[in-house]
């Protein structure tokens, strides 16, 4: 019996499995890839956002990469103990702690400079269609970001 391509519940008609997977692969290729610079996928990640923005907040920094202080603090401390970060409370606020890069982690970025090079090429992909992937994900996610479903909504 054949299935139609319409049968919602096929996992191939799933974006869900979709992203997950490219998500999967792409952690493959990072890996390779980042592997010379000492650095996990995650902790790239944020050192993309202090050679981006410099100097923030530990709650900044969790803004821009989406992620909670208690999954970012792991990572924080790693890159400290490796030399590319430090941490210091803010002298403007003590319940804060700023996140700035040490002489090594800017030196970083130099070595980091063709990693994005490496993974446009092994996506197949040309720059037009990474800029337009990347536009519709962003649009994805926003769209998703704003979703409330019916049992999240107020109570009736």
């Amino acid at each position: 019996m054949t299935t139609p391509a319409t049968d919602w519940l096929r996992l191939d008609q799933q974006i869900c499995f979709s992203l997950n997977a490219a998500s999967r692969a792409f952690g493959g290729v990072y890996r390779v890839a980042l592997r010379e610079l000492g650095l996990t996928y995650p902790q790239y990640l944020v050192m993309l956002v202090l050679w981006e923005h410099g100097e923030l907040p530990v709650k900044k920094l969790g803004e821009h990469l989406r992620l909670d202080s208690g999954t970012l603090s792991p990572l924080l401390k790693r890159l400290e103990a490796a030399g590319l970060v430090r941490r210091e409370r803010s002298a403007r606020d003590e319940r804060s702690v700023d996140v700035s890069l040490t002489g090594e982690g800017l030196a970083l970025r130099e070595r980091a400079a063709g990693v994005p090079r490496r993974i446009a090429a092994a996506t197949g992909l040309d720059l037009a269609e990474i800029q337009d992937l990347r536009t519709r994900l962003d649009r994805l996610t926003s769209a998703l970001d704003a979703y409330v479903p019916e049992s999240a909504a107020a109570p009736s």
